[in-house]
């Protein structure tokens, strides 16, 4: 059985996290169209999804514990440090949903619940 730790997040998500996006972005679209979406996640309310959902709507696989980023997020969950909201963009051109940031969050969350409630920006 997983544990089911409450997991805190931040209000919204912090600085660096916009940057760390259009730099992804950017390998997907062009520089314009990065800086666009990037400009729009900025202003989105922070909204909330679960954590299997979604995985299911990215279509991405699930990175194991023993990934460095995943267990340092991990830590941060287990001495009750609060997370940074995801930033996700939908693609509706292929139908998934793009994790422009958190990627690594996702993950560890969903190693302690896959039903946790994470709160996200999304356009």
């Amino acid at each position: 059985m997983k544990n089911k730790l409450e997991i805190k997040w931040l209000p919204k998500p912090e600085t660096h996290n916009y940057p760390a996006a259009l730099s992804y972005l950017r390998l997907i679209y062009n520089e314009t169209a990065s800086k666009k979406l990037v400009s729009e996640l900025r202003k989105a309310p922070v909204v909330n999804f679960k954590a299997k959902d979604i995985f299911r709507a990215s279509a991405l696989s699930l990175l194991g514990i023993s990934n460095y980023h995943v267990k340092k997020d991990r830590i941060k969950i287990k001495k009750g440090i609060e997370l940074s909201p995801l930033l996700l963009v939908r693609d509706s051109l292929r139908g998934k949903v793009i994790i422009a940031d958190g990627y690594h969050r996702l993950c560890a969350v969903y190693s302690f619940n896959e039903d946790s409630i994470i709160p996200c920006k999304i356009v």
